[in-house]
């Protein structure tokens, strides 16, 4: 068996306020280590920032690796755990800014970033879009990572999956009164795929919206391990055996029995 213990975090992002996010995350993270083992934090989408901070992302952004990176590195190697955040992410040119997402291994090291690719709303305005989908090699299996809108898109979780994905990583800033939605869209990803699915959803308000939490841990036949109801800073934690992803995919033949070849309408341009 391949068991790991996965922990999904519910924040609630102060607007711009990045050394007061980063203090609560790190107390979480102590908080978490100290009650029980784990294997990897999720955090949510955009989780040092908060989501509406419109053109002073500019100067929140931070090249990666970079100061947030090197305090996720320190939590990680101190106490032997993979953290995944969303943080802003900005290139060499100072204008191009992506809505990120990093992944930081026990040994203190990143394993890689991912830019989110289905850039929603206002989020057009201030972020590039990603143009690949990243799966990363962990001690304990393939993982693969989406951000927010990202989720209502069934071609991002099965090339994921595709792809080896076993554990598919979501941050999201997911706005009431879309509670349903977001659990839909994520049961649905784990079903479709056979995969094990980690949901970390945001808290809070901001100018305009109001985020609806319902963090959540998936099995691999939409199972829900584990859920955040109520809107509250906190966190879910659930066993997975990776080995499950292999057993549920041979049972139910999703993968073997596709016909890509008639698929082609699904990368018209629309």
């Amino acid at each position: 068996m391949r068991e790991i213990t996965v922990a999904a975090v519910q924040t609630e992002p102060q607007l711009a306020r990045v050394s007061d996010n980063l203090a609560q995350m790190e107390e979480l993270v102590r908080q978490i280590c100290t009650e029980q083992h784990v294997d990897l934090i999720l955090f949510p989408e955009l989780s040092t920032t908060g989501y509406e901070c419109g053109v002073r992302f500019t100067e929140l952004a931070e090249r990666v690796p970079g100061p947030t990176v090197n305090l996720l590195a320190q939590w990680a190697e101190e106490f032997g755990v993979y953290i995944a955040a969303g943080l802003v992410a900005k290139e060499k040119v100072e204008s191009i800014l992506y809505d990120a997402a990093v992944l930081v291994g026990p040994d203190g090291e990143m394993l890689g970033q991912y830019n989110k690719v289905h850039l929603r709303g206002e989020e057009r305005l201030a972020f590039r879009p990603g143009f690949r989908y990243v799966i990363w090699e962990t001690e304990f299996g393939l993982v693969g990572m989406m951000l927010g809108w990202d989720a209502a898109f069934p071609e991002v979780a099965r090339s994921l999956a595709l792809e080896g994905a076993e554990l598919i990583l979501v941050g999201a800033n997911w706005e009431e009164p879309n509670a349903e939605e977001w659990q839909t869209y994520l049961k649905a990803r784990a079903y479709e795929n056979s995969v094990f699915v980690a949901g970390a959803n945001r808290i809070g308000e901001e100018y305009s919206y109001k985020f609806t939490g319902h963090s959540l841990l998936l099995g691999p036949r939409g199972q829900v391990f584990a859920a955040l109801e109520e809107p509250v800073t906190g966190y879910v934690v659930a066993r997975m055996d990776l080995d499950e992803v292999r057993t549920t995919r041979e049972e139910y033949q999703f993968f073997q029995w596709r016909q890509p070849a008639t698929y082609r309408a699904v990368v018209k341009k629309y």
